[in-house]
């Protein structure tokens, strides 16, 4: 009897996948008769600004042969999505579902689902011109930014096409008829400049020039304070008894709504106190430079930016914008004075994410500045993707040659220790981007931008170059601060954290430049249910927080 049984159940399970096969057969059969393909969606909003920040986190995640293929495209109902244009069969985007929704579901995005190709409408931008010669376009990038209005600045871009081309557009992201009638209206003001303008679909193309490249391309570059002695080595060398004065961090205490986490394992960290003001101390380390000591301690006329923050934060959390088990950290540095403005928490080690890859930059330059390593057309590449486009693969690329995560922290605690106090070097970058074990304190990102900024680093100036290519900044970016501002910054996020550091160089009404550093960073105990809307939200806290401070400094310095 059971002998049957089971020949009855081996049975039943044959006709089973039979029946299955049939089904798959027939209905592939009538879509193939169709003639339908598919492509794959990741998000679909009416926020257009969600839908752009989403992207570009799910290009530091997808492998590179996806994200050339990543588009965003429209509705008619006003929606957006970010899709992979893969015109895909039935067969193959179930396979490629299954692969994408695992890979993504680690990381803590949404899960992706199939569309038909024929649901949305492509996007367009106005374009200005194309070939091989970078130069070329680049003189008509500048002359174009001279003459178009303050809303096109922004998004006036040189991108890299697929086939070696360059193509130099304004990323209008538009359907084909607005996009056509801003490109006749543009036409008129550009025919006497013999400069022709016409529409070009919206590719995903790498972005190799901006409006941060074109400053950084000037005199803007180069600190006109701070400037400390060139060393024999031809690098700046900061004064072994000058330190950068910050904080320190409170004794735990407790209060409600303000938790700090550590970063070391965030997910499993205990909860510790956060958002009680971190004030300078009154008195200085012994050790600092003397003709430094006044510049390095904040002074009492600067607190209202702080209070400003904390204000700010408080709401947040008074209304429940910012979780409980959320910490924060940040910190605004004057870099003509030489003065802390703002430390709250900046003493406090957070996740590093990716804001951890300068730092790794860093290492690799110093052994090319030893002879032990070249700086060639790969590495270059490499570079660039792992500072503008965060990639993991350049990462872990990078440092590799540097000698792998333990040699990179041996090099900045050895050479560097003036910067680095409590930076952790510890891992590659996972396949997942779940990095958590590499972490810094907002005072050590602060160290770094201002050692950047007086020139102090090897390979500085090429450190500043990649930092400051064209990308969706969390410090400039979507904020009330005046286009033409040069931004040298590196971003951070996990499903964990949220973060952005960088050095803003804003203009004064008398032409002048006004440098500073500005650190924000949100780091969350539990994984985000709804990664996209998390990242978007903790991303525009980090904006209101940079143009507080840039309304705060407006005044006092006389800025634009």
């Amino acid at each position: 009897m059971k002998y049957l049984d089971l020949l009855f159940a081996k049975f039943s399970f044959v006709l089973f996948s039979l029946a299955i096969l049939f089904c798959v057969c027939c209905t592939e059969g009538a879509w193939a008769a169709k003639k339908e393909t598919f492509d794959i969606i990741y998000l679909r909003t009416k926020d257009f600004e969600k839908v752009l920040d989403y992207k570009e986190e799910l290009e530091t995640i997808l492998d590179p042969h996806v994200k050339r293929k990543l588009k965003i495209v429209g509705w008619e109902s006003g929606d957006y999505a970010v899709v992979y244009d893969g015109n895909l069969s039935a067969r193959t985007v179930a396979k490629t579902l299954v692969k994408h929704a695992e890979m993504l579901s680690n990381t803590g995005f949404d899960e992706p689902y199939a569309t038909k190709k024929q649901d949305f409408y492509n996007l367009y931008n106005v374009s200005y011109g194309m070939g091989r010669n970078l130069d070329s376009l680049k003189e008509t990038y500048q002359l174009l930014y001279s003459c178009l209005g303050e809303e096109v600045k922004r998004d006036l871009v040189i991108e890299k096409t697929d086939y070696g081309n360059y193509i130099l557009v304004y990323r209008l992201r538009g359907d084909e008829a607005s996009t056509n009638a801003v490109a006749k209206k543009q036409s008129a003001i550009l025919r006497a400049k013999k400069i022709s303008t016409s529409i070009s679909r919206e590719n995903n193309n790498d972005v190799v020039y901006g409006e941060s490249s074109l400053i950084d391309d000037g005199d803007a570059d180069k600190p006109t304070f701070c400037k400390l002695p060139y060393s024999s080595d031809n690098s700046r060398a900061l004064p072994k008894t000058t330190s950068l004065v910050v904080a320190k961090a409170p004794e735990p205490v407790s209060k409600k709504n303000d938790i700090l986490l550590t970063s070391k394992v965030a997910p499993q960290a205990p909860p510790k106190v956060e958002l009680t003001p971190v004030k300078p101390e009154a008195t200085v380390n012994t050790t600092i430079n003397s003709q430094h000591e006044a510049l390095l301690v904040a002074s009492t006329e600067n607190t209202k930016v702080e209070r400003a923050i904390e204000e700010y934060i408080g709401n947040l959390r008074s209304k429940g914008v910012i979780a409980s088990d959320e910490s924060t950290g940040w910190m605004v540095y004057d870099l003509e004075s030489d003065r802390n403005l703002v430390g709250i928490n900046a003493d406090i080690e957070f996740q590093a994410a990716s804001m951890i890859k300068p730092f790794v930059a860093l290492a690799f330059f110093h052994k090319v500045r030893e002879g032990k390593l070249r700086y060639d057309a790969r590495s270059k590449r490499q570079m660039e993707a792992m500072i503008q486009r965060s990639s993991n693969t350049a990462t872990n690329y990078i440092m590799r040659k540097a000698g792998g995560p333990e040699q990179c922290n041996v090099i900045l605690k050895k050479y560097y220790s003036h910067i680095f106090k409590k930076t952790e070097i510890k891992e590659y970058i996972p396949a997942n981007g779940r990095t958590y074990l590499n972490s810094a304190t907002p005072a050590d990102y602060v160290r770094f931008l201002r050692s950047l900024w007086n020139m102090d680093l090897p390979y500085g100036k090429e450190i500043r170059r990649v930092m400051a290519l064209p990308g969706r900044d969390r410090l400039y970016y979507g904020t009330n601060i005046p286009r033409g501002t040069l931004v040298y910054n590196k971003t951070g996020t996990t499903a964990h954290l949220v973060g952005d550091m960088g050095i803003l160089v804003t203009k004064t009404q008398k032409g002048e430049i006004y440098p500073y550093v500005i650190v924000g960073i949100i780091e969350r105990r539990s994984k985000a249910s709804d990664y996209g809307q998390w990242m978007v939200s903790r991303s525009r806290v980090i904006r209101e927080v940079s143009t507080l401070v840039y309304e705060g400094l407006k005044k006092e310095h006389h800025l634009l």
